[in-house]
């Protein structure tokens, strides 16, 4: 009767550690997508960070080259792109969409014929979006 009870007792030892094994694994990964995630997202928006910063020298080299100001814009659009399909956080998803609208503005002053446009609303808009990145 002994030895039936330390088989129990070892059968279902052995189930537990299983089951915590597997809830462990499960959680880790869970967790690793997570930051995962996050830390995308961050170079994204540290990417995005230097296409502004290119937009800015852009704006100010304008009568020099105003093809910089499309390449710059281009340039965070596809950083936009890439972010918004990495994420299902709101905050970023705002964030994004408020960034995309500024760049939209921007592109809209210069087919208007602005060489110069004001491009502080694509400032604070990325800074709003590397601030929701920070994990």
């Amino acid at each position: 009767m002994a030895a039936s009870r330390r088989r129990r007792r070892t059968t279902t030892t052995t189930v537990a550690a299983t089951l915590a094994a597997v809830a462990l694994t499960a959680g880790l990964t869970t967790g690793c997508s997570a930051v995962d995630k996050a830390l995308d997202c961050v170079r994204t928006a540290d990417a995005i960070a230097d296409s502004v910063t290119e937009l800015q020298q852009a704006v100010d080299n304008a009568s020099n080259d105003a093809t910089q100001l499309e390449e710059s814009l281009d340039s965070i659009d596809q950083n936009l792109g890439e972010i918004g399909d990495q994420t299902d956080n709101a905050d970023v998803g705002k964030a994004v969409d408020d960034l995309d609208k500024a760049v939209g503005n921007v592109r809209t002053s210069i087919d208007n014929g602005d060489p110069t446009p004001d491009i502080s609303p694509v400032t604070d808009a990325a800074g709003e979006l590397t601030k929701v990145c920070t994990p």
